[in-house]
């Protein structure tokens, strides 16, 4: 067998987001996209607004969400009941929150680190650093 050394390709991205809402989209759009979640545009903007506002359990912030993105509450159950099979949003008590392993601070910039590994399997990890 040949010894083959695999080459580490390093990119840098910089891109200025304008609130914290858009970074927030962003952010859950690249988790979507890494894991293969096949997540649609308006999943991606529950889970940013319910992360922001720290929940979508309340009418107030229910009706702010369908006021801002143009859609119903029908529609935010059917989502939230999705998003809670796949586990990106929990129940805390009586409250539905994003799931905490992937809930940041978007109100500071972020540097993400993606890893993908040539000829390794393995399970994925997921780590949360606040600095």
């Amino acid at each position: 067998m040949e010894n083959q050394t695999t080459k580490r390709i390093v990119q840098t991205l910089k891109r200025p987001i304008e609130n914290e809402y858009a970074l927030a989209e962003k952010y859950y759009d690249i988790l979507s996209s890494i894991n293969n979640l096949k997540l649609t545009h308006r999943e991606i903007q529950l889970v940013a607004f319910t992360a922001i506002k720290g929940n979508i359990s309340y009418a107030n912030i229910r009706e702010e969400f369908c006021t801002r993105y143009s859609t119903t509450n029908p529609t935010i159950n059917n989502i939230i009941s999705r998003l809670k099979k796949v586990g990106i949003l929990v129940k805390d008590g009586t409250k539905v929150k994003v799931n905490p392993v992937i809930i940041l601070d978007f109100n500071k910039d972020i540097t993400l680190e993606i890893k993908l590994i040539h000829g390794q399997t393995s399970e994925p990890v997921s780590e949360g650093l606040d600095s």
